[in-house]
């Protein structure tokens, strides 16, 4: 697979729209400081569990990229207790009720192949195995030095979601082949920014949401359709938004020719 450098990013201005607009957001909320209620989605209650067999194939697009939204700490009893102690504290400090908090992955099958992309801890040594295209700190850059303090954004050829039983809804992005190919290309150029701190200055932590809307956003795909389920939040989507959108504007001279009076049509 060709690792392009193009970036279809949307203009700046229209991406911190978005970010204002579609950063999903928890619908149980009271007083000033409350988050706004998501917008409908469409998302099935449970994931679609009808045999293969079943589908008819011809109708199936030839691309297509899922979002999955996974209960965070799904099978990992620390990371369920330590989560839920942090969206407490949030809760409080922003009074309004705790939502439940979910992590996102993509499912992505392209003219290259199948592939997941997801950012997790870094279990060993032998990253190749999955596909792992970048390393980034976790809590420090100092503490980064260690393995049990790093991340791993992976493009996993024929991967898997190891909590994806755990998934309560999912969404699918796009099925332009095209756009599919794009974004595994994008995947290496994600930022290795240190998880759980705010570096980009967006006011929201970096995280493994913060790679996935990073990677929709600089594709420059619709996010309109994307809100975790009712009654939950997903904590880092704000950053990677804006930081796409910074990207972009960085990007513009070089690759974007000017039009009119210099707006974007």
């Amino acid at each position: 697979m060709t690792l392009g450098t193009h970036r279809s990013v949307a203009p700046a201005e229209a991406q911190k729209r978005r970010a204002d607009l579609l950063y999903p957001m928890c619908s149980q909320g009271s007083g000033p400081l409350a988050l706004s209620p998501p917008i409908a989605t469409g998302f099935p209650g449970r994931m679609d569990s009808r045999e293969p067999e079943t589908i008819d194939e011809a109708c199936q697009p030839s691309a297509t990229v899922d979002l999955y939204w996974i209960p965070l700490g799904a099978g990992q009893h620390i990371v369920r207790l330590s989560g839920r102690l942090f969206e407490a504290i949030s809760a409080r400090v922003q009074r309004r009720r705790p939502c439940d908090l979910y992590h996102s992955a993509l499912v992505v099958v392209a003219p290259e192949g199948r592939f997941v992309i997801e950012q997790t801890p870094v279990p060993d040594a032998h990253g190749e195995r999955r596909g792992v295209v970048l390393e980034g700190p976790v809590g420090s850059r100092f503490a980064g030095r260690f393995r049990l303090f790093r991340y791993e954004v992976h493009r996993w050829r024929d991967g898997v979601i190891p909590d994806i039983a755990e998934a309560v809804a999912s969404v699918r992005v796009t099925d332009d082949p095209a756009k599919a190919s794009q974004l595994l290309d994008l995947v290496p150029s994600v930022p290795a920014l240190v998880w759980g701190r705010d570096e980009g200055h967006t006011g929201d932590m970096w995280n493994s949401n913060s790679v996935i809307s990073w990677l929709i956003a600089t594709a420059g795909l619709d996010l309109g359709g994307i809100q975790p389920p009712s009654s939950g939040r997903a904590p880092g989507w704000r950053a990677g938004l804006e930081i796409a959108a910074r990207d972009g504007e960085r990007a513009r001279p070089s690759s974007v020719e000017s039009v009119g009076d210099g707006r974007f049509s």
